[in-house]
């Protein structure tokens, strides 16, 4: 496996790269975020390590181009008490995030949930119906009433979650193991935001209710 990791302070970047060679990974360095996007396109990493606040392009702008071409996963380093940073970063299609100063045990958690998540990812051609949304699990696309609803990565990993468990109430727990993996340091606070985000989205295409909530236990999209 293969980590890219775009980090220009030399302190985290010497302390980072022993301990993931140590952990059996292959190591690519870069300290600015257009080196970054030259090293993606050139390396193929397995995952990216990415930090937000880089010279000559920032983080979330290298990773809304790595959006454009490649689902490969994206861990980023935010500042600690950042949160426009993570809610930037998880909306523009990061599959996590870690805020600095961190323990290399959380990241390498962190790094391991990831991908396993990609590892187990259903690549099985199918076609998933809800009333007028319909996604295609193999093109990773869903519309309603034949016009493409877009969505971020995350985002469309938790609808699917739903349209394979229509009529089935999910908790926020079951959610936050299920999308961002069993041993996540995310606040469950997220899921409500996100699925803010699919009822927008849903909304600008198509009218009806969706995704209800179901007080004190969780969410369900019904047939």
């Amino acid at each position: 496996m293969k980590i890219l990791v775009v980090e220009d302070d030399k302190g985290i970047s010497d302390f980072l790269i022993p301990e993931l060679k140590h952990e059996g990974f292959e190591t690519v360095l870069a300290q600015s975020g257009r080196q970054g996007l030259d090293l993606f396109k050139s390396e193929n990493p397995d995952l990216v390590l990415l930090d937000v606040m880089l010279p000559e392009m920032n983080g979330i702008e290298v990773l809304r181009r790595i959006r454009e071409e490649s689902d490969v996963p994206v861990i980023l380093e935010t500042a600690r008490g950042e949160s426009i940073d993570k809610v930037n970063g998880l909306n523009a299609g990061a599959d996590d995030y870690i805020a600095k100063p961190f323990e290399i045990e959380e990241l390498l958690a962190r790094i391991n949930a990831v991908l396993r998540r990609v590892k187990t990812t259903d690549k099985t051609k199918t076609v998933l119906k809800c009333r007028n949304l319909e996604m295609n699990t193999q093109s990773m696309t869903v519309k309603a009433d034949g016009k493409v609803i877009y969505f971020s990565k995350t985002e469309y990993f938790l609808l699917k979650l739903f349209m394979e468990n229509a009529g089935k109430v999910i908790s926020r727990d079951e959610i936050l193991d299920a999308i961002w993996g069993k041993e996540h340091f995310i606040d469950e606070n997220i899921v409500d935001v996100y699925i803010g985000y699919l009822r927008s989205k849903i909304a600008d295409v198509v009218s009806g209710e969706y995704i209800k909530t179901v007080r004190g236990i969780g969410y369900i999209i019904e047939n």
